[in-house]
């Protein structure tokens, strides 16, 4: 009697089980990322939504859409609360772990958008150069060469020449104005030296200060063009030290974690991300880029925001479906192959401003 009570038990486990795995309705998840998916006031649409209904449609499948913030639809499809997630996901080897992948139906990749620099800004980037230690530095090396050689000639020059060097405090002032004077080469004549030691003075000055100048100019310029290429953005690697924000959860998370960026800001979706690049509490932004191309085009407010032509960490787009559902999967992947390969898709990307890469 025991037994047979015990395998009517597991008889009724196993039917419950089956019954959670096999919902009449499916539970499908996104969340906006326009293109793809864009939410609003005339409702749900996007080239994402028309492809599920598409396939949806051709299938005959029930399903009921919820809104969800992207790391919570995850979460939901890797714990199989979730049957469908309709987001452009990235395929990854640590993903397909957790959930099952369509086959793809858009290629991508990662860029890199900053805010664009004011005039102001960039005069004021190019003022802060000058206050630069070396540049400091190289200048007081230069007022003491001049001080030097100023007391220099003030000291031979003052009894034989009190015309040019007078006597006392003034004449120190004359020494310096003489130093600064010869070593610029402007050559006033208002002073001159008279004596041997005063005349060779003069022309260690003038050698010296040849050669001091010559090597202060190249640093000059070396170091304000150190710092123009310092604010150059040539790859995402001029970003590693700087403040840069993200999408948690996403692809561009996991490769900045990878790729070892050390202040990374994570955001449950672009649009408070790019506020504070606008408002400059990053330095950057990284994500998709054809969200953050259409999400910048489509709003004016972030016209501001320059999407730089960097392109990284390619990335391929489909649908994510729960783990156990993988007769779901075949299934949906062969609709995307056939509709994808209709001329219908392409004029479906092109109405959304993207296109095969």
């Amino acid at each position: 009697m025991k037994i047979f009570f015990l395998g009517v038990y597991s008889l009724v486990l196993v039917l419950n089980c089956g019954a959670q795995t096999q919902r009449d309705t499916l539970v499908v998840g996104y969340t906006s990322a326009a293109p793809f998916i864009i939410t609003g006031n005339s409702g749900l649409e996007g080239i994402n939504v028309w492809l599920w209904k598409r396939v949806a449609e051709d299938l005959n499948l029930d399903y009921v859409l919820r809104p969800m913030v992207f790391s919570e639809m995850l979460d939901s499809l890797k714990s199989g609360n979730l049957d469908v997630s309709i987001n452009p996901l990235t395929i990854t080897s640590e993903r397909s772990k957790a959930m099952e992948f369509t086959d793809s139906f858009y290629a991508s990749h990662s860029t890199i958008v900053i805010a664009r620099e004011s005039s102001f800004q960039k005069i004021k980037r190019f003022i802060a150069s000058f206050f630069q230690a070396n540049f400091i530095r190289g200048f007081l090396v230069l007022f003491v060469l001049l001080l030097f050689f100023g007391v220099l000639i003030w000291l031979f020059e003052r009894r034989k020449n009190p015309e040019h060097f007078r006597p006392g405090k003034r004449g120190l002032w004359d020494g310096l104005w003489w130093s600064v004077v010869t070593l610029t080469t402007v050559g006033y004549g208002d002073k001159s030296p008279i004596t041997r030691l005063g005349k060779l003075t003069a022309l260690a000055l003038m050698f010296s200060g040849l050669l001091f100048v010559s090597g202060l100019t190249a640093s000059i310029a070396s170091s304000l063009t150190v710092n123009q290429l310092s604010n150059e953005n040539g790859s995402f690697n001029d970003f590693k030290e700087r403040t840069v924000g993200t999408i948690k959860s996403s692809e561009a998370d996991d490769f900045l974690k990878v790729h070892f960026f050390k202040d990374v800001h994570t955001y449950p979706s672009l649009v408070p991300g790019l506020k504070d690049l606008k408002q400059q509490k990053l330095d950057a932004f990284i994500y998709d880029a054809p969200i953050v191309k259409y999400r910048i085009k489509k709003d004016s407010s972030f016209q501001k925001l320059e999407v730089l032509p960097l392109k990284f960490d390619v990335q391929f787009y489909a649908f994510g479906i729960r783990k156990d559902q993988v007769v779901l999967e075949q299934a949906i992947s062969q609709k995307i192959l056939e509709i994808i390969e209709t001329q219908e898709w392409q004029v479906i990307l092109s109405e959304f401003g993207l296109s095969e890469l």
